[in-house]
C-alpha cells in the first residue's frame, strides 16, 4: 500500500493519506529514540514513512571520529555534526589530477546493502543513493571556493574531474539497477537562497550533461530519477525537467512560494519537502508544526505529486515534541 501509494503520488494522481517520509541526523535520532523508548530501528516503523533510500557509500572510522569516506577525504566528526563532518584537508591542492584517480566503486557494498534492503521485505518506495553525486564531490577534493574558482577559469580540469566522478557514480548505478529497486535518489547542491552557486550558464555548460547522463541511465530501464538539492533552483527547475527528473526535494518555503512552484511546475515534478526545518520546525510549537504541516499538504498534495517531509534530514535543533507533532499530523491526515 505504501508503496503504491508513491507511485501513485509520482503519477500524479491524488492519494488519500499523501505519502510521507521523515528523516533525522544522527543525534536527533537517539534523541527521538531515546524520548519514545525504542531501539533506532524501530523509528521508520514509529513514523510510518513510505519511503527507504540506500547509500552505496562505505567509509572507514578511524580514532577521535575521524571519517573517511571512499574517495579518501578524511571528515572531522567529533563536532555537533556527526552526519557529515568537516574537512580535514583537501585533496587537489591544485587544478589538477596528478597522481590522483577517483576509486573503483565498492560493488560489493552495494549488494550487500541492497540486500539488507530486500530481506527487511517491508511495504516501502526503495531507492538507490549516491550523495555528492558530481559538484559536491568535487568540491570536497578540490575544497568549496577553490572549486567555484575553477568552474570559472580552469574548465580543462573541471571536465577531467567530473569525467571520473561520472565514471564512478555509472559504475555504481549500473550495479544497482540489477535489484529492483523503484528508483535513484542523487544529492548535489547547487543552490542559495538568493539563486544558483555559479551562473545558470556554467551549471548548463560543466553540470547538466554528466547529470543527463546519470538521469538517462536510470530512466531507460524504466524507473525514477529523485534529486535532492538544496537553495534556489528556479532557474534551472526547466532544465531538470528536460533531462528526466521526477522527485524534487526540497522545496523550501522560504525560498519558494508553494503555491507558485505547484502551478508552474506541479504537473512535471513530483515534490519531497516543504515542510521548513530553517524556519518552521526549530521554532514553532506542535501545535503550529500541525497547522502548517496540514496547509502545506493541501497545497502541494493537490493532484499528487507530492511527498510530504521536513526540507531536509531535521538536525538536532529541533524539539522532540515537534517531530512528534509532525509524524502524528501525517499519519492521522
Amino acid at each position: 500500500m505504501k508503496r503504491e501509494r508513491v507511485i501513485s503520488a509520482v503519477a500524479h494522481k491524488d492519494t488519500e493519506p499523501v505519502p510521507h517520509d521523515i528523516d533525522l541526523t544522527l543525534p536527533l535520532t537517539d534523541k527521538v529514540c531515546d524520548y519514545l523508548g525504542i531501539p533506532q530501528g524501530e523509528l521508520w516503523n514509529q513514523f510510518d514513512n513510505h519511503i527507504e533510500a540506500v547509500r552505496y557509500r562505505k567509509g572507514i572510522y578511524h580514532e577521535n571520529d575521524i571519517y573517511e569516506d571512499p574517495f579518501g577525504v578524511k571528515w572531522d566528526r567529533s563536532g555537533p555534526d556527526k552526519d557529515i563532518g568537516i574537512i580535514q584537508e583537501y585533496i587537489l591542492k591544485e587544478p589538477e589530477m596528478g597522481n590522483y584517480r577517483i576509486p573503483e566503486p565498492n560493488l560489493e557494498y552495494v549488494d550487500e546493502i541492497t540486500l539488507e534492503l530486500f530481506k527487511a521485505n517491508r511495504d516501502s518506495y526503495k531507492l538507490g543513493k549516491i550523495g555528492f553525486s558530481l559538484f559536491e564531490r568535487a568540491w570536497s577534493l578540490r575544497g568549496f571556493e577553490n572549486f567555484l574558482a575553477d568552474l570559472a577559469s580552469e574548465e580543462k580540469f573541471v571536465c577531467e574531474l567530473f569525467e571520473q566522478i561520472l565514471d564512478y557514480n555509472m559504475k555504481t548505478i549500473d550495479h544497482a539497477l540489477k535489484y529492483p529497486v523503484d528508483g535513484f535518489f542523487f544529492g548535489d547542491d547547487y543552490g542559495q537562497q538568493r539563486g544558483l552557486l555559479m551562473s545558470p550558464a556554467t551549471w548548463r555548460r560543466l553540470i547538466k550533461p554528466h547529470l543527463a547522463k546519470m538521469f538517462d541511465k536510470v530512466k531507460r530501464t524504466g524507473r525514477t530519477v529523485a534529486l535532492h538539492s538544496c537553495g534556489n533552483l528556479s532557474d534551472i527547475l526547466g532544465d531538470l525537467i528536460d533531462i528526466g527528473l521526477d522527485i524534487y526535494q526540497t522545496v523550501q518555503p522560504e525560498i519558494y512560494g508553494l503555491k507558485e512552484i505547484k502551478e508552474r511546475f506541479g504537473a512535471h515534478l513530483t515534490f519531497w519537502g516543504g515542510i521548513s526545518t530553517q524556519q518552521t520546525l526549530p521554532y514553532v510549537t506542535p501545535d503550529e508544526v500541525k497547522k502548517i504541516t496540514k496547509e502545506t499538504i493541501k497545497i502541494l498534495g493537490k493532484g499528487g505529486g507530492y511527498i510530504a517531509a521536513p526540507t531536509h534530514q531535521v538536525s538536532i535543533d529541533v524539539p522532540v515534541e515537534n517531530i512528534i507533532a509532525l509524524a502524528e499530523t501525517f499519519k492521522n491526515q
